[in-house]
């Protein structure tokens, strides 16, 4: 399933909930060089949902806070969950 993100890099500390309107907030602590802050989300989306990081990949936005990955679809539900509740 593909999921949107929007990544808030150089966090105090790394957390995965919420929403930014129809997407879920992944907050580093890595700041937004050289992809760092993105290879940071996706291993944070990865451990937030149970699953391996090679499992989340990138779809789309790698020089953008909005980014789409793809998630096996068996993680929905917890998807769901981290975003509040709704799909």
């Amino acid at each position: 399933m593909r999921v949107t993100i929007r990544v808030k890099p150089g966090s105090a500390r790394v957390r995965v909930g919420g929403r930014y309107g129809d997407a879920l907030v992944v907050a580093v602590t890595a700041r937004a060089v050289e992809g760092r802050a993105t290879r940071a989300a996706l291993d944070a989306l990865a451990e937030a949902i149970g699953c391996r990081k090679r499992e989340v990949i990138l779809v789309t936005g790698s020089n953008s806070r909005t980014k789409i990955v793809e998630v096996p679809d068996v993680y929905g539900d917890r998807v769901a969950e981290l975003m509040g509740g709704e799909n």
